[in-house]
Order: C-alpha cells, then sequence, then structure tokens
C-alpha cells in the first residue's frame, strides 16, 4: 500500500472533468491525516507509516491507546490506520493530505456498506419466491428446500439463507481522481464509494494503476516495440 489516506465520505454530486464532460462523483474529506508512527525493518520488521484521522476527546480514547499515542507526540485521534510501504518521506508529527493525489491518479476506496438489517432471501440474494397461485399460501417470498436428499443428509455449508444483509467491508478499484481540493483537504472521486456519507473510507493508490498510468499505454508500448522489431 504505497500511498493512502483516512477520510470521511461527504456525499454525491457531479462536476465538469478536463474535457468538459459531466463525471458523477463522491466528495470525501482526507484530511488532515496526522502521522502517528514511522515503523522500520530494523525497529519492527518492516516498513510502514500510522496515520490518525478525525480529532477525538482525550477521556474518550483508551488509556493503552492515550499512552501510545503521547509517546510519538500525537493527540487523540478517532481512526488510527496503518499503511505499509508509504512511499512518501514522513516522520511522527507531519500532516498529510489531499495533496497526495492529483487529478488523473487512479486509487482503491475501502468501506463499509449500508448496513440493512435482518433481510429475507428475496431481497438479500434476489430469489424468486414461490408462485402466487395454486394454493401457495404463505410461500410467496421464501427460499424452499434447503435439504440434500438422503446423503449427506445436512444443509451444505454456505447456502444462502435470511440474515443480516449489508455492513460488509468493501474495496471498489479503479476510480480516477477528478479534482484537488488542497485547502479543504477534500478529493473529488468519480464513481460510487461503499458506505454512507459520514462514514470512514480508506483511500489508497491503486494497486492495479500506479501513479503515471495511462489507459492503453501498455499497449501502445507493445505496438512501439513490435514496429521496432519489423524495421
Amino acid at each position: 500500500m504505497p500511498l493512502g489516506l483516512l477520510g470521511k465520505k461527504l456525499g454525491q454530486t457531479r462536476v465538469y472533468d478536463a474535457r468538459g464532460m459531466i463525471a458523477p462523483v463522491t466528495i470525501v474529506q482526507v484530511g488532515p491525516n496526522r502521522v502517528l508512527q514511522c515503523k522500520t525493518q530494523q525497529s519492527d520488521g518492516y516498513n510502514a507509516v500510522q496515520l490518525g484521522f478525525d480529532d477525538q476527546k482525550e477521556h474518550r480514547v483508551s488509556k493503552a491507546l492515550l499512552g501510545h499515542l503521547k509517546k510519538f507526540n500525537g493527540g487523540p485521534v478517532k481512526r488510527i490506520r496503518e499503511f505499509r510501504d508509504f512511499t512518501k518521506d514522513v516522520k511522527p508529527g507531519d500532516v498529510v493530505g489531499a495533496d497526495l493525489f492529483a487529478p488523473g491518479d487512479y486509487v482503491d476506496a475501502i468501506g463499509l456498506t449500508k448496513g440493512r438489517g435482518f433481510e429475507g432471501v428475496v431481497a438479500r440474494y434476489r430469489f424468486g419466491g414461490g408462485p402466487n397461485t395454486h394454493g401457495n399460501k404463505g410461500w410467496h417470498r421464501r427460499l424452499g428446500a434447503i435439504g440434500c436428499r438422503l446423503f449427506p443428509g445436512t444443509v451444505m455449508r454456505g447456502t444462502k439463507m435470511p440474515g443480516h444483509m449489508g455492513q460488509v467491508r468493501r474495496t471498489v478499484q479503479n476510480l480516477e481522481v477528478i479534482q484537488v481540493h488542497k485547502e479543504d483537504n477534500v478529493l473529488l472521486i468519480r464513481g460510487a464509494i461503499p458506505g454512507a456519507n459520514g462514514d470512514y473510507v480508506v483511500i489508497r493508490e491503486a494497486k492495479k494503476r500506479p501513479k503515471g498510468w495511462k489507459p492503453h499505454a501498455e499497449r501502445e508500448e507493445n505496438l512501439k516495440k513490435s514496429a521496432a522489431k519489423k524495421k
């Protein structure tokens, strides 16, 4: 996870991109993120940077966490996240924000989906349910038989059944950064991000499209190499 920030999803809107086209975007506040700790290969066995986001009252933080934060001269925060192999050179006490990214960069967004409570199989898994006629009373939105005959005579693990829907961790990859507002620590990211407005999210550099990636760049490079070989 070379570069990353903790943020808060603020809402959705639409703006004009660099080509003058309307782009649907999600507004994410990604700062200020304070550097709490810098881990190294020598001291901890791996390289990582620990970031804190959203200030918290001191009496609402556990004594153990407060001691850890004060050890590195950091204040109480609501969210802490560790980013391995952070490519930007930082030290404890530094503040990082939206300027880590630039318009045109691609990011991955990680968050918890909206909680939907207890749902049946029709809402949860889009089951068709039972017929409405021919004596089918009370079976209109049920899943039907879940057994598997004589052998093995049990319900198979992973069978889709009613239960809690939503509120699971999801990652959306390869979202384009449309605008960066450095003064407000806000990113405008094309597309949808998991979670409700006000939820915390993690914005990291895209694993499949790192900085400098351009559409069809690899294809163009291969075409140039093949043309050079033919000559």
